[in-house]
């Protein structure tokens, strides 16, 4: 993978912070962290073009292999699926390759209770098996759960130092359902929630947006920021459905009250109905809201494809959620925007959502969609009610 900037640097000192915004002043301040954890003499770049940086960053290790769940439907073939795809469409050398490291026990603690983390760690070492009834463990599962976290969290220091505008995370296992103290539907630790609270203790973030798209409810990332005032959680999910939370009335509490935008689904949804939603929910809660920072939770398992779930998704869809995001993070913070891989178990929808997501973020004007639409599509129950609903629970003119 190549790392090829042809724009001319200009360089901005750390020491240089007067008359900055508090955003641009957290952004030095992450890399003067970065720069002492590192041992390492910092200088904050940016690459002019038209103000913009152009490059993306893919987190991506073998180790994400070595959570070994056979026959399960989240296992080691989802990514090598994909990274065989990215390398055939020789998008590994278009992606500036960003390598995870294991994030630390203080770092996950700010999530999840040590009691909890100590019990992963000491199930995986004795051997793993099934944690409970949806989520598989092996040996390497607690290491590979480390490197997922943390990877994560290089990917948010890489978009925050300027190293590249936007970054996707090639992770397993995934993690927005696992909560403060237990695992479920495939997660062990929550990655974006981990992610996110570093953003903010690090990068001194005040205002950060995570969208999820998985076709599940995020409820352990729900949980976690649930009466935080800094992050705004939006999710679009199939409802009723697996894990049950995510009903439009849960909004947040305390100081977190309205932080939370649940957008429950019926069975049947696709492209359009979830394009409607991202324009008509997602842009103005997004606009009132002032991200400096945009975190998504990318399941794929809403393609119609897909046997997890009962919608309709195609990956130009997906790709079309990408374009929105990708705008929305251009107006509002910079252009800073991280993805994290959830769901996603059809092999050929996922690698190929995947690709579309990087060429979306890479400014590619070709979009390749093999499965295309669904060959005998259902029509949608109608979702106006729903969307009046929340308008009106969110005061979103």
């Amino acid at each position: 993978m190549k790392h090829d900037h042809a724009q001319t640097p200009f360089v901005l000192p750390l020491h240089t912070r007067d008359g900055l915004r508090n955003d641009q002043r957290g952004f030095l301040l992450c890399l003067d962290r970065i720069s002492h954890n590192c041992q390492v003499k910092l200088s904050l770049v940016l690459f002019k073009q038209e103000g913009a940086i152009v490059s993306v960053g893919l987190i991506y290790d073998p180790i994400y292999l070595q959570h070994d769940t056979e026959q399960h439907p989240e296992n080691a073939g989802r990514l090598v699926n994909v990274i065989n795809l990215l390398e055939k469409a020789n998008m590994t050398e278009q992606v500036v390759p960003v390598a995870p490291r294991a994030a630390t026990i203080d770092e996950l603690s700010k999530v999840h209770s040590k009691d909890y983390i100590s019990y992963v760690e000491s199930f995986a070492k004795a051997g793993g098996g099934w944690l409970n009834a949806d989520t598989i463990v092996s040996p390497a599962s607690y290491d590979v759960a480390l490197h997922a976290a943390g990877g994560l969290i290089n990917a948010v220091d890489t978009v925050m130092t300027g190293e590249v505008a936007s970054a996707f995370a090639l992770v397993r296992p995934p993690g927005h359902h696992a909560t403060r103290g237990e695992a479920l539907g495939f997660c062990l630790f929550n990655n974006i929630a981990v992610a996110v609270k570093h953003s903010i203790d690090s990068c001194h973030l005040e205002r950060v947006l995570i969208a999820d798209f998985d076709v599940h409810h995020g409820n352990g990332t729900q949980d976690t920021f649930y009466e935080d005032p800094n992050v705004l959680y939006f999710s679009t999910h199939q409802y009723p459905f697996y894990p049950g939370t995510g009903r439009v009335d849960e909004i947040g509490a305390r100081q977190g009250e309205g932080t939370t935008v649940n957008v429950p689904l019926p069975a049947w949804c696709g492209d359009e109905e979830y394009l409607r939603v991202f324009e008509e929910i997602l842009i103005p809660v997004a606009r009132r809201l002032q991200p400096q920072l945009i975190m998504v939770s990318a399941g794929y398992d809403a393609h119609w494809g897909d046997q997890i779930s009962l919608m309709q998704v195609s990956v130009t869809g997906f790709a079309e959620m990408v374009r929105i995001l990708k705008t929305l993070a251009d107006e509002l913070c910079q252009g800073r925007l991280v993805f994290t891989l959830e769901g996603g178990y059809l092999y050929e929808a996922l690698a190929s959502s995947i690709k579309a997501t990087l060429d979306m973020l890479l400014g590619n004007p070709d979009i390749a969609d093999p499965l295309g639409k669904p060959p005998a599509a259902r029509r949608a129950p109608p979702i106006d009610a729903i969307l009046q609903a929340i308008k009106e629970t969110h005061r979103l003119s």
